[in-house]
């Protein structure tokens, strides 16, 4: 319901910060943006998967005349931030940005870190935190900002996981499948019931009855040790393992220096299905991009 509530919101416009009157504007008057946000890396492979999906995306989300440009902005560790596309925006003159955030779900980054950057939440303790990670913090003069959903409240996430367990897939009845994801201290519970949603959808659909799941991010301290506990557990039922990692795109560190690293030194290793892959790219996810998009410029 949580969830629900929160997508409601988003798609009405209410999670959004208006900075002038727009009132004034006729439809055709106003100029609209769409800003698609991502978390940023140190890895340049990543950072390209995340950049080729505005390449990807773009003409089609202009087909919408009402809707002027479509950029990209890191929340963190690169450049452009959320804060230099605003003042871009800002500059230009546009009245609308729609913020679409590639991210999986409900996170802390989601919910606390983007909104204050874009100036729709002045939470001070978020503001502190930001200030010491040195990300720059924007409240547009001009545009009002609406930010839309995440990924899961569709079923896009669990199509392309279901996809890529049947790609390595050789006999479900002896098989058991790990997901592999990042993690969130802050919001577990909401983390847990997608990882946990996902496992449902695959026994449905891929008939795999043996399914788990571990974190590789911060919350674990980055350690290789939950993926190989994981992957230990599965094979006291199932003599074979198939491992998905649930990350947005490929980042080095994560799919090899922690999971393929995992992968290597379990014992038994040579019954582990395991390919360096993402979510991206993925054709339905640009698809959604555009229609979330399209969705949220006609509702304002």
């Amino acid at each position: 319901m949580k969830k629900l509530l929160l997508t409601i919101i988003v798609i009405t416009g209410m999670f959004s910060c208006q900075q002038g009157d727009n009132n004034s504007y006729t439809e055709s008057e106003l100029k609209i943006g769409v800003l698609l946000v991502n978390h940023g890396s140190h890895s340049r492979i990543w950072r390209n998967m995340l950049l080729g999906m505005e390449d990807q995306v773009e003409s089609s989300i202009l087909e919408n005349k009402k809707i002027t440009d479509v950029r990209s902005a890191f929340m963190e560790y690169n450049e452009p931030s959320i804060a230099t596309r605003l003042k871009e925006f800002d500059t230009e003159g546009f009245d609308e940005i729609v913020v679409v955030p590639i991210f999986l779900t409900v996170s802390s980054h989601y919910s606390h870190d983007i909104p204050v950057i874009c100036g729709i939440s002045a939470d001070p303790k978020i503001r502190e935190s930001l200030a010491k990670e040195k990300i720059e913090i924007y409240k547009p003069k001009n545009a009002r900002v609406t930010i839309a959903p995440p990924l899961d409240y569709t079923t896009i996430l669990k199509k392309n996981i279901e996809r890529r367990v049947n790609a390595l897939s050789k006999d479900a009845s002896n098989e058991g499948v790990l997901m592999v994801a990042y993690g969130d201290a802050d919001y577990n519970q909401q983390w847990e019931e997608m990882v946990d949603d996902i496992g449902k959808y695959l026994k449905v659909k891929t008939g795999h009855e043996s399914i788990a799941y571990s974190w590789c991010g911060h919350l674990v301290g980055y350690s290789t040790e939950p993926t190989m506990n994981g992957i230990r557990q599965l094979f006291e039922l199932e003599d074979n393992v198939i491992v998905i990692p649930v990350l947005v795109a490929n980042d080095p560190y994560f799919q090899n220096d922690i999971i393929q690293k995992a992968v290597d030194d379990v014992e038994g290793s040579s019954k582990v299905s395991y390919i360096q892959d993402a979510i991206l790219p993925d054709e339905n996810i640009n698809k959604w991009v555009v229609d979330i998009s399209q969705d949220i410029v006609e509702s304002l």
